[in-house]
């Protein structure tokens, strides 16, 4: 178990800090454009799941692994010490983040709130937003990563490409999050709290619906129904 949480903290820091930290630079110099910061945020998710899919299972979103419990995909028992290790990992990636940008003496607003998520326009198109992203997301980590017939050697492409495809057109609109423990870091880093309900309950919902319709309609009932 130590060794998986290590994954899962380590992947996540990663996460946070690359995607995260592609917002702070794409406001302080431009260089970025919010197409460097989609492909910033699939590229990472990518790699970390070929480094770290094989030992932990490459969660890195509490909603993930809630969903994956509530679905039996996961042990229940192991849920809290996941979520925990993920969003001290974002924590803490934020945290560097705010130090490695001192020397700006900027406020963390004019930091963009080091990668926080917020709505661009009312809280419930946003809300809608990261549920039917976030289900979008969860449905293909179940196709791609789970179910009997997949191809699991590419489902870090598959997953990875998701994510940037759903940063690149939804992020301008409500930040793309997906993730809880994305959202949750810099809002805690930065005290930008006002929003950060809707980035964890839409997420979750989203991951648990997707769970829900990949049991009852997609996932092979027998043994047979799996094979090729």
């Amino acid at each position: 178990m130590k060794k998986k949480l290590v994954a899962e903290f380590l992947g996540t820091f990663i996460l946070v800090f690359a995607g995260c930290g592609a917002i702070v630079v794409e406001t302080l110099t431009g260089a970025m454009g919010h197409v460097g910061i989609a492909l910033t945020f699939g590229f990472v998710v990518t790699a970390l799941i070929y480094t770290f899919g094989h030992v932990s299972g490459a969660h890195f979103n509490p909603a993930v692994t809630i969903s994956f419990a509530l679905m039996n995909e996961f042990d229940r028992k192991d849920v809290l010490a996941y979520v925990l290790a993920q969003i001290s990992a974002a924590i803490l990636a934020c945290l560097f983040l705010m130090l490695l940008f001192l020397e700006e003496s900027k406020s963390a607003e004019a930091l963009a709130y080091y990668g926080a998520s917020l709505p661009r326009g009312s809280w419930y198109q946003s809300f809608g937003f990261e549920f039917i992203l976030t289900f979008v997301l969860m449905l293909v980590i179940y196709g791609s990563a789970v179910h009997g017939k997949a191809v699991k050697s590419f489902a870090g492409l598959a997953i990875g490409l998701t994510v940037g495809l759903e940063a690149m057109f939804a992020g301008p609109i409500c930040g793309a999050s997906m993730n809880p423990a994305r959202s949750i870091g810099p809002a805690i880093v930065s005290g930008n709290l006002e929003h950060l309900w809707l980035y964890i309950v839409a997420t979750i919902f989203g991951a648990t619906l997707a769970g829900v319709v990949f049991v009852k309609y997609i996932k092979c009932d027998t043994p047979q129904e799996c094979s090729i």
